[in-house]
């Protein structure tokens, strides 16, 4: 059965601001924006409820839902698996979109292409296996690092350990990196469902409630 997201919300009395609403019982009914679905952070903490994800091309939180839980208004579920709260900037973008938001950010290709963002070492280890430096650590253009070997008993100097990593690069890694995500596996849907359910209820005790789905705004009046 379809679940979007914004079904899950109640309802808020809010004051009717418009020319036409004068009168101190002017209500609109309207969705309440200010409370948010979250996941259980016992649950969010345990891996154990999710399974790893990639994302593929322009697949988009809808997409996933309907190939992970055959219902693509199950998006927010996608989303809030991971802590997603805009879409626009913490997704990974399909190549097109990619391109555009490269190619406008940046004033020009050499800039783009060439513009060295970046150094990043290229791994250095010792003839035993052990790790000096690993491979993506960020360092400085022409930096060095020595260290002494023990399997071949010599004090080694290395000066070849940075690579440059373009603008373009490293606006691709970060879209790649995007595209990692980790998804409620589907026997827990009906746990999340129930959470949502209680944490959206209004509770009792405050002077904004009328119901368990709806509540009242403060009327401060904006007009003479």
């Amino acid at each position: 059965m379809p679940n979007p997201y914004f079904s899950n919300l109640t309802e808020f009395l809010y004051v009717n601001r418009t020319e036409k609403g004068r009168s101190e019982g002017d209500y609109s009914i309207v969705k309440n924006f200010f409370k948010r679905a979250k996941l259980r952070e016992d649950i969010f903490q345990d891996l154990t409820f999710f399974t790893k994800y990639t994302v593929v091309g322009d697949d988009r939180p809808d997409t996933v839902a309907t190939i992970l839980y055959d219902d693509p208004t199950l998006d927010w579920v996608v989303l809030i698996s991971n802590n997603i709260v805009n879409v626009q900037s913490e997704w990974p973008l399909g190549q097109a979109a990619f391109n555009t938001y490269v190619t406008e950010k940046y004033p020009d290709e050499e800039t783009l292409y060439s513009g060295i963002h970046h150094y990043e070492a290229n791994e250095v280890k010792t003839n035993d296996g052990s790790i000096i430096i690993a491979s993506g650590t960020r360092v400085s253009v022409g930096q060095s690092v020595s260290y002494f070997d023990e399997d071949s008993s010599q004090h080694v100097v290395r000066t070849d350990i940075a690579s440059p990593v373009t603008n373009y690069m490293f606006e691709d890694q970060l879209n790649e990196e995007k595209r990692n995500i980790f998804v409620l596996k589907p026997i827990y849907l009906n746990i999340l469902f129930d959470d949502i359910d209680q944490i959206m209820r209004n509770k009792k005790g405050s002077t904004q409630f009328i119901s368990e789905t709806l509540v009242r705004g403060d009327n401060i009046r904006l007009f003479d």
